[in-house]
């Protein structure tokens, strides 16, 4: 959407005898992308406002006077603190995610598109067989990287009364006042959880760049 050029009120930049209108608000107006507009307001404010904000946000403004289904999932968690914690984590993420990938876009050459059309190739077919795959393997470490932070930044959903690892080290800090086992515990969980995942992409990327050294 912020790659977009979709402009509605383009007509408007044009005078009555056809020529570009240099400055004024129907020149503003001409230019203005309400795609981009709405993709960039979402961006620019998941990205500067703390995640506890946008999960107390979520959870007590969004759905505060929603009533959502009440029952447990695997016997443990409440579905109605579980949905708002995980489009919480989804929004946040679409954000950084959704940066990284319009950088890796932007990194083709793009002599690389003037080629694709040149061999007749239509705007979809350039971005799914020329761009997306060589963007793909450019932005697959970022991708990585934001996975494994969204894996850890689940944590904070324990504020809600989501059931979770972090709620369990509360529980039994209150149930047994002992705090270090069970922080221990958590660290290596979380370990084990973020380290194959970084390892399973860095195997793709891998893959992906061997035509780079022949």
């Amino acid at each position: 959407m912020r790659l977009s050029n979709v402009r509605p009120f383009r007509f408007l930049g044009l005078t009555k005898d056809g020529h570009l209108r240099e400055q004024g608000v129907l020149m503003v107006l001409s230019r203005f992308n309400p795609l981009s507009f709405i993709a960039t307001v979402y961006v620019e404010v998941f990205r500067a406002t703390p995640m506890l904000v946008q999960l107390f946000m979520i959870y007590y403004v969004v759905f505060g006077d929603i009533d959502l289904p009440s029952f447990k999932i695997f016997g443990t968690i409440r579905f109605e603190r579980f949905l708002p914690g995980v489009i919480a984590l989804s929004l946040n993420s679409g954000a950084y995610l959704s940066e990284i990938i319009r950088s890796g876009i932007q990194s083709i050459d793009g002599g690389q598109t003037e080629a694709a059309r040149s061999l007749g190739l239509s705007q979809v077919q350039n971005m799914r067989f020329v761009i997306l795959p060589q963007a793909i393997k450019n932005i697959l470490p970022a991708i990585a990287n934001e996975f494994v932070t969204i894996i850890k930044e689940s944590s904070i959903c324990y504020t809600i009364g989501v059931q979770e690892i972090m709620y369990a080290v509360s529980s039994i800090k209150g149930a047994t006042y002992r705090i270090a086992e069970p922080l221990v515990v958590a660290a290596c969980v979380y370990f084990c959880l973020t380290f194959p995942t970084s390892k399973i992409i860095a195997y793709f990327e891998r893959r992906m760049s061997r035509g780079d050294r022949r």
